[in-house]
């Protein structure tokens, strides 16, 4: 069954998900390296959270940024970062044990209202559209902590501050 590959997927990656985050400094939440760069708190957030993303995949024909689908936060601290993820992931995971492998193979259309930007099969659009969406950002935290001077933990093996 798809629903189980994803699972398992989901819960090794958290685990370098929750050392990122638990890495976040609390007193560098307002700090962004460009001008137009997210901050690193609005950052973190919005890898904490963007497991919902991956559950209104799974439970939405669509997802439409013009009808407020999207709801963003922000934590203020990484203890507040780590309870949103866990919080998020286990919603998800609870929604992929209860998700056939024709709903995963049915359409899934992301837009902002009449704009589409895809209608692909809801198995790709859980990896592109919100596994590979939070890895990406999960490695520019790694580039921000380097940044900021903060050991950087190991991702897929050791990290430079690791070895």
């Amino acid at each position: 069954m798809l629903n189980q590959s994803f699972i398992a997927e989901l819960q090794y990656e958290a685990a370098s998900t929750k050392r990122i985050l638990e890495r976040v400094p609390e007193g560098k939440f307002d700090w962004k390296p460009h001008a137009k760069s997210m901050t690193l708190g609005r950052l973190a957030s919005h890898v904490a959270e963007l497991p919902a993303f991956l559950n209104s995949i799974l439970t939405l024909h669509e997802f439409d940024f013009a009808k407020g689908h999207y709801k963003s936060s922000h934590a203020n601290t990484p203890e507040e970062l780590m309870t949103v993820f866990q919080q998020k992931l286990d919603e998800v995971v609870q929604t992929l044990q209860n998700t056939s492998d024709e709903k995963m193979q049915a359409n899934f259309t992301l837009r902002s209202g009449e704009h589409v930007f895809a209608t692909i099969p809801r198995m790709i659009a859980v990896r592109s559209m919100a596994m590979n969406h939070l890895f990406h950002h999960r490695g520019q935290i790694a580039v921000y902590l380097r940044l900021l001077d903060v050991p950087v933990p190991g991702l897929y093996g050791p990290s430079a501050d690791e070895m």
